[in-house]
């Protein structure tokens, strides 16, 4: 007989909610009950926060009980304050926004490739390295291009918004 697939695993991995340490769960609603599932991280997370605020449980012990430290309860907190439910996902980690090409840069990409149509992506890594000292990953090179280009599109004959 195969392997029963259990779709819970399935969908909280998708969307980022999967405890990566569900054995950390300690507290013992987990261990008593189907209803409370130590491999959802955002029921563990929002049950530490209400034990905190309903039951009073000190913050120290209710975060070992849940397995985070007192720091992530706080940022656990702040992120619940902030954005309720949604707030308590998983966010993707790494720079939100393309930290290292200033106006500067693009413009140098921009005037670079208005010169030589023909330029490489790789080739712009390498002058923008040798010009300002940064290394920019090529993906980043490309993305700026894409934007620029999708600013001109979406001007007016007078450079304004459409």
């Amino acid at each position: 007989m195969g392997k029963r697939v259990d779709t819970k695993v399935i969908f909280l991995e998708q969307h980022g909610a999967l405890n990566p340490r569900p054995e950390g769960v300690l507290d013992e609603l987990f261990s008593r009950s189907d209803f409370f599932d130590p491999r959802d991280l955002i029921q563990v997370k929002y049950e530490m926060l209400r034990r905190v605020r309903k039951d009073s449980l000190p913050v120290t012990q209710a975060s070992a009980a849940f397995g985070f430290s007192r720091p992530a309860f706080y940022q656990i907190q702040q992120a619940y304050a902030q954005g309720g439910l949604p707030g308590l996902l998983p966010q993707k980690r790494g720079p939100r926004r393309a930290h290292k090409l200033n106006e500067d840069v693009v413009s140098f990409i921009g005037q670079a490739r208005s010169e030589d149509p023909s330029l490489k992506i790789k080739d712009m890594t390498r002058l923008v390295r040798d010009r300002f000292g940064i290394v920019v990953h090529p993906r980043s090179i490309e993305r700026s291009l894409k934007r620029k280009k999708n600013e001109t599109t979406s001007r007016g004959s007078a450079g304004q918004p459409i």
